[in-house]
């Protein structure tokens, strides 16, 4: 059986009030409300608040997240300083540079994974925002959506995604460059 008509045998046929005939998706919002009752609307809008907080909240922790990874790679670049400038590990500063920059680039990479998956996370919530509102009074995100639309048709607007996913590879450099320079200190 095909996933076409896997999903036709899982429509519903309902009737409306207009005696018409109707096909909803068992899962959808329609069937939900018909099936749940005369509390649905308030329920919904309590299932909505908690939604639109639980994002919030996400949105808080990927900021949290990206002051640990500067503040971890900065921090690392600066007891790098105190080592060189204090002149500790001298036998072995090549590879206390190796081993820095490595680690440096690999909390990079990590930090961009740990970017992509709270975008990720963040748009199906907004998928999910967004496929509730239409079932409320105003729908917020949305029309926040279009108006941002409108008023940048002369300029592009950046979302905090693309701008975010550069700073791990800026911070990157230093850390590819001591790489470079340790590989040499290494092979003289």
């Amino acid at each position: 059986m095909t996933a076409d008509k896997q999903t036709q045998n899982k429509q519903q046929q309902v009737t409306v009030g207009n005696g018409h005939q109707e096909t909803i998706q068992p899962n959808s919002v329609e069937a939900v409300k018909k099936s749940y009752g005369e509390n649905f609307q308030p329920h919904l809008l309590e299932q909505y608040k908690l939604y639109v907080e639980m994002m919030d909240r996400v949105s808080a922790r990927r900021g949290q997240a990206n002051t640990f990874y500067i503040s971890l790679l900065s921090g690392l670049l600066a007891l790098l300083s105190l080592i060189i400038d204090k002149k500790l590990f001298l036998e072995y500063q090549a590879v206390v540079l190796l081993a820095t920059a490595i680690l440096g680039l690999v909390l990079c990479y990590v930090w961009y994974a740990n970017i992509n998956s709270y975008k990720q996370l963040n748009s199906l919530k907004f998928k999910v925002i967004n496929e509730i509102e239409p079932y409320l009074p105003f729908p917020c995100y949305l029309r926040e959506w279009e108006i941002l639309k409108e008023e940048n048709k002369s300029q592009q607007y950046r979302r905090l995604t693309k701008v975010e996913k550069y700073v791990p590879f800026i911070l990157a450099i230093p850390y590819l460059c001591l790489l470079v320079y340790s590989i040499y200190r290494l092979l003289i």
